[in-house]
């Protein structure tokens, strides 16, 4: 994959180079605040840009907010938030076009490097990943009018481990029940969320995880 990765840390920016580039991804672009990080998206059209949320200048939400820049120049651009805080003003922005790819996980909670890259390749594919935090976080934000009022407690779990990334099999391993019986969960989603069947399968997930992140 081609990537550009913005981070203001000079260390940490150059070990996610090395490491991604030990796994045979191609870094088009390394940037340490925000108006480099959007022009670096618009220039390169990477697969996916890594993006810490905290850059210069005001250190706050730099960074999500050059992520929403980014995607409103170059729309549905992949964008995966790597960051050690949760910051959710801006996340709800990055959510808000329901193009899917994006992610956002926390530096301390990503337990290896498998993990990492298989959230990267989501993103890039199209999907979304995010941290368990990070969706209690935006879910504290929970507006009226909730649309997944009528899921049930099964559901509204299996749609939460869905959006953390975790595949059918991995939702089945967690829950402890059979992938059979998550495809049955899964199809109630899509159905009670009105996602209709002649969208792909993938895409159906995307929606029905962003209108959970909305929610």
């Amino acid at each position: 994959m081609r990537i550009v990765v913005a981070d203001d840390a000079v260390l940490i920016r150059a070990g996610l180079i090395s490491l991604l580039e030990e796994f045979g991804h191609e870094v088009v672009a390394a940037v340490g605040d925000r108006e480099s990080l959007v022009q670096a998206v618009v220039k390169h059209r990477p697969d996916v840009s890594v993006v810490d949320v905290r850059m210069p200048p005001s250190f706050t939400d730099e960074g999500l907010r050059g992520a929403v820049e980014a995607r409103g120049l170059v729309p549905g651009a992949p964008v995966l938030i790597l960051s050690q805080y949760v910051e959710v003003s801006y996340a709800d922005d990055l959510l808000a076009d329901a193009r899917g790819a994006v992610g956002y996980l926390l530096k301390d909670r990503v337990v290896d490097v498998d993990e990492f890259l298989d959230g990267l390749r989501r993103v890039a594919t199209g999907g979304t990943v995010f941290d368990p935090q990070v969706v209690s976080q935006l879910m504290v934000r929970r507006r009226r009018n909730d649309p997944l009022a009528t899921l049930t407690p099964r559901e509204r779990e299996v749609l939460g481990l869905m959006a953390e990334g975790k595949s059918n099999q991995a939702i089945g391993r967690r829950l402890v029940v059979s992938d059979g019986a998550v495809e049955k969960h899964i199809r109630s989603i899509f159905a009670k969320l009105n996602l209709h069947a002649e969208d792909s399968d993938q895409h159906r997930r995307v929606l029905a995880v962003l209108a959970y992140l909305r929610s």
